[in-house]
């Protein structure tokens, strides 16, 4: 996966927007307020840093060491940094991205989830 797929995957979900808070090289990408997915589109290699149940986390931590590892700058816990260009099946770090969206969304108000699922 390179910066511009990952972007556009970012996008892709329901509220989601890219947002600059800080310095434009770094990508936050956020629903209603909450970010799922941090990450600097230009680097190399390509990382981002994604929300995780923490039991998955670590878990996937030992499974795939050499391209997921605690989050950079984040509560460990609950965040991974993936590296996502190509250590990693692209269909695999699209669903990290996707559990990361749905983590947040899952752990909004109710009126606002409720909210995302009105078309």
């Amino acid at each position: 996966m390179n910066g511009p797929e990952l972007r556009a995957l970012c996008r892709s979900f329901n509220a989601a927007v890219e947002d600059f808070p800080f310095g434009p090289e770094f990508s936050v990408f956020k629903v209603l307020g909450k970010m799922f997915a941090l990450t600097d589109l230009d680097a190399r290699p390509l990382t981002v840093n994604l929300k995780c149940d923490p039991d998955d986390a670590v878990r996937l931590r030992t499974e795939h060491p050499d391209w997921i590892i605690p989050g950079w700058h984040m509560n460990k816990r609950h965040w991974n940094t993936v590296t996502a260009d190509g250590g990693l099946p692209d269909r695999m770090v699209r669903e990290l991205v996707e559990d990361s969206y749905d983590l947040v969304v899952a752990g909004l108000p109710r009126p606002d989830r409720l909210r995302l699922d009105r078309p």
